[in-house]
């Protein structure tokens, strides 16, 4: 075959949107370092994309197919704005990539209007309900005292030191310093590494768990481990558990609702917004001030510093 004939059928076979996804998720994964839940994203959103325009090829992607796909999801799909916006962030940066490698144009997201996000309050835990769940888990009628120990701790770590989900499961043996009172993040959201301090509690609990995890002999390096398995706790073990508290306690929370809660409660406690941007690991102060508007308490007490509260 003639050298040039082979190159005009190579270039044709990068033209496919499902080939140049996989470039993309590559070179997002490998070399910017985006975590594998973004890269999952990426995927899931260009998938839909294909499937609901019913194309393959980058060059059938013009202005119109992709207005189209945000008009057809927003009135025909009830698209939140989220989603909206998450899909098209996905989108922009898939374009700008094609364009960079030389197999697009036009960024056809640029002129795309954004729908407004609505301006809610993170849902929360009020303290009597933290405390109340707290309580279900550790009384809970286990079958084994491990799992009582355990998932006391899993709970702690939540209300006690904010750890998203991921991270609690990622949490390593190493990661928890009982006698500096002290947890390591490592390379949490954004593949950031934090130090969270504990409190006394906090640290008075994850030592009972430690202490049943080494009269049981587990020797993995995750923290939280499994009750049959020298392994760590899944995902799936993970949503298991929540969902079993969630019905125990008859609490309608999350892993992050739980997140949101310990972000108000070290608000009405006093923490400085600085402090708890550090320990919650935000890119942005800014992230952290939605907390304010979400503590009642906290407001009231600032309140009380008004110079004209004396008179």
């Amino acid at each position: 075959m003639h050298e040039s004939s082979v190159i005009n059928i190579a270039e044709l076979f990068c033209m496919e949107i499902s080939i140049l996804s996989q470039k993309f998720r590559d070179h997002a994964l490998y070399i910017k370092g985006l975590s594998p839940y973004t890269i999952r994203r990426y995927k899931r959103v260009l998938i839909i994309l294909m499937n609901q325009m019913n194309i393959s090829k980058i060059e059938q992607i013009d202005d119109y197919l992709v207005k189209k796909f945000f008009y057809d999801g927003r009135i025909k799909n009830k698209w939140s704005p989220a989603t909206f916006i998450s899909y098209k962030n996905t989108l922009n940066v898939f374009f700008e990539f094609c364009i960079k490698e030389k197999y697009m144009e036009t960024n056809y997201t640029l002129d795309l209007d954004t729908p407004k996000l609505k301006k809610t309050l993170p849902p929360k835990l009020t303290k009597q309900e933290a405390m109340r769940l707290l309580e279900v888990v550790y009384n809970y009628p286990y079958k084994y005292t491990y799992l009582r120990y355990r998932n006391h701790a899993i709970f702690a770590v939540f209300l006690f030191s904010g750890l998203r989900r991921k991270e609690v499961l990622n949490l390593r043996l190493v990661d928890v310093d009982i006698e500096n009172l002290s947890i390591f993040v490592n390379q949490g959201k954004g593949s950031k590494d934090r130090i969270i301090p504990m409190c006394y509690k906090l640290t008075s609990i994850l030592s009972t768990y430690l202490d049943e995890r080494r009269r049981l002999g587990k020797t993995c390096p995750e923290f939280f481990t499994s009750l049959n398995r020298n392994m760590g706790l899944t995902n799936t073990g993970m949503r298991r558990l929540i969902e079993k508290i969630r019905i125990a306690s008859g609490l309608q929370f999350s892993a992050h609702k739980l997140r949101h809660t310990f972000a108000v409660l070290m608000l009405e406690g006093g923490v400085d917004i600085f402090s708890l941007s550090k320990m919650m690991g935000h890119a942005s102060i800014k992230t952290t001030t939605i907390y304010l508007a979400a503590s009642a308490e906290h407001l009231r007490k600032e309140m009380t510093k008004h110079p004209l509260n004396d008179i």
